[in-house]
């Protein structure tokens, strides 16, 4: 943590020496000493360092200074640190200067010179004024600010996009929150401008897009060779383990994602069945855990970035990225996931990121605190978006087709929601409208048995109901069930143009698509068990798979 600033400015080099001195002695273990001889110099550096997020306790100032006095130099530093203590340094004519500057500034103390020596007529003043505003002091958050609407679809892209990487951020919501005002007006941003992210040091982006974010974050977009022995789409579990045993065995392998690492399961709160974890652990901090893991294997990791095309030419495939660039590798691992389907409802799709959320339910909680939400969906996944968002709602309804959540949702999962008294279930329960002006504001429920219907208050709707693989982009003829998840292995040889695309003397591995040295595993995969661990373990073994092929290549 940063430590708090004691801001001292006197014109006379001497003088300042020796203030210098005294301060360091007594107090650089708790706080940073700065020190100039120019009033004017320091008030333009002050705007500079609230930007970066600096905290100044207190300011010691001379009153005789030739480009200004001390008491307009903490006239004008008072605007910019409304909290900071406030002491002027004084020759004894200068006295009455100090009194009536109590009154004009809010001056909390004078001291005159000389004040030797400093343990009788220095510390003691400065050690109450420091203690007292200690008392107050509340260390502002240290890293990324995001100030935006609340329920514009940007400023949830951009949270998503920083959950997603594991960036930590404060949200400000400039409706709601006096320091998203205060960001704005330090920086001279309008609101039309929003959303707007704040940086350590200083700098902002107005209506970043997400390569602009990721590029000032640090994230590689491009990457950095031109030939791989292995490329894995898609950083979900499946990917990740992918990535970490292709670069534990060494081959040179390349992970790209168009969002960041993690898939659906990094949004997950709550991952309570995965091996080893009695206790569970978040999707985040596994994601942590896996991506560090398969970095410390020298793993290079693209994100974000966006894979449009692939196609195989002879032992080598080509894969092409949004940007234009192009990677060039001996294998490749499909594991791009899914996606929740979107509900089949007008009046819902205007509010899609204004309080309409497929999945997100760690991203979005805290916005509904004290507030109704719903849930669409019997699965894990909603289970566990529901136990989250009860933490912060008044209430969450789960509303499902069937009559309870046993068919569709693990038991430790239905007994958490049946002991939670926050949490309703709403069985053979649809939603029909969402009704609101900006945002959403009501929902109106239909009984799928009576037909009966009812509007009721709701600030947010989470939907968690069937998935999709992601894989319209791939236009090569790998095959795909009708379902569009990618046949793999024996199952390949049910479809009639497997013939006419395999042309290699053995079958295809197990994991293995209709294009030699392509490879599917976890959610995107036909016929996969939709659960973390099988997906984790599906990545390992694409691996082995992996090798096999390119040792016979």
């Amino acid at each position: 943590m940063r430590l708090p600033i004691i801001f001292s400015i006197d014109d006379d080099p001497q003088v300042l020496q020796a203030i210098q001195y005294d301060l360091r002695k007594q107090y650089r273990k708790q706080y940073r000493i700065l020190c100039t001889s120019s009033a004017r110099e320091a008030l333009e550096s002050l705007t500079e360092l609230k930007k970066k997020g600096e905290e100044v306790a207190l300011f010691l100032s001379d009153q005789r200074m030739p480009d200004m006095t001390g008491v307009e130099f903490l006239s004008q530093a008072r605007k910019v640190f409304p909290n900071a203590k406030r002491a002027l340094l004084t020759a004894y004519s200068d006295i009455d200067a100090a009194v009536r500057a109590i009154n004009e500034v809010q001056l909390d103390y004078y001291i005159a010179k000389p004040w030797d020596p400093p343990e009788e007529k220095l510390y003691p003043v400065l050690d109450d004024l420091l203690g007292d505003w200690l008392s107050d002091y509340r260390p502002t958050f240290q890293g990324l600010k995001l100030v935006g609407y609340q329920f514009s679809p940007r400023s949830h892209e951009l949270k998503d996009f920083m959950a997603g990487n594991l960036f930590p951020y404060q949200w400000l919501d400039i409706e709601g929150d006096p320091l998203a005002q205060e960001l704005l007006d330090l920086h001279n941003i309008d609101r039309s401008d929003l959303p707007v992210i704040a940086f350590e040091d200083g700098s902002v982006l107005t209506q970043p897009t997400i390569g602009d974010l990721g590029e000032k974050l640090g994230l590689k977009p491009k990457a950095s060779e031109s030939l791989y022995d292995l490329a894995i789409i898609g950083a979900g579990p499946a990917g990740l383990a992918a990535a970490v045993y292709g670069g534990s065995e060494g081959l040179k392998t390349i992970l790209v994602d168009k969002r960041g690492p993690g898939g659906q399961a990094g949004t997950s709160s709550r991952i309570e069945n995965y091996l080893g974890f009695p206790n569970g652990l978040s999707g985040a901090d596994l994601t942590r855990r896996a991506i560090t893991q398969a970095q410390r294997f020298g793993v290079e990791f693209l994100a974000p970035q966006e894979v449009i095309s692939i196609k195989s030419q002879g032992l080598y495939k080509h894969i092409k990225m949004a940007d234009g660039s192009e990677v060039i590798t001996r294998a490749i691992v499909l594991s791009t996931g899914v996606s929740y389907h979107k509900l089949a409802n007008e009046s819902l799709d205007k509010f899609t990121s204004a309080g309409v959320y497929y999945g997100a339910a760690t991203t979005e909680a805290y916005a509904f605190k004290g507030k109704p939400v719903y849930i669409v969906g019997g699965g894990n996944s909603a289970g566990q978006g529901a136990m989250y968002l009860s933490r912060t709602a008044s209430e969450v309804f789960i509303c499902v087709r069937r009559p309870d959540l046993t068919e569709t949702m693990s038991q430790y999962l239905i007994d958490q929601i049946d002991k939670t008294p926050n949490i309703t279930v709403l069985g053979c329960t649809e939603i029909v409208e969402g009704l609101g002006n900006e945002q959403l504001e009501c929902l109106v429920l239909e009984n799928m048995n009576s037909k009966e219907r009812q509007t009721v208050p709701a600030a947010g709707l989470f939907i968690f109901i069937g998935t999709k693989p992601l894989t319209d982009w791939i236009e090569m003829d790998i095959i795909k069930d009708p379902k569009g998840f990618i046949a793999t292995g024996r199952d390949l040889a049910k479809y009639a143009d497997f013939k006419k695309v395999w042309k290699h003397d053995r079958e295809p591995y197990l994991l293995e698509t209709c294009s030699a040295g392509i490879f599917a595993a976890g959610d995107v995969r036909a016929g996969a068990m939709n659960r973390v661990a099988s997906a984790v373990g599906e990545g390992a073994m694409a691996v082995s798979f992996v090798h096999k092929y390119l040792a016979e290549n």
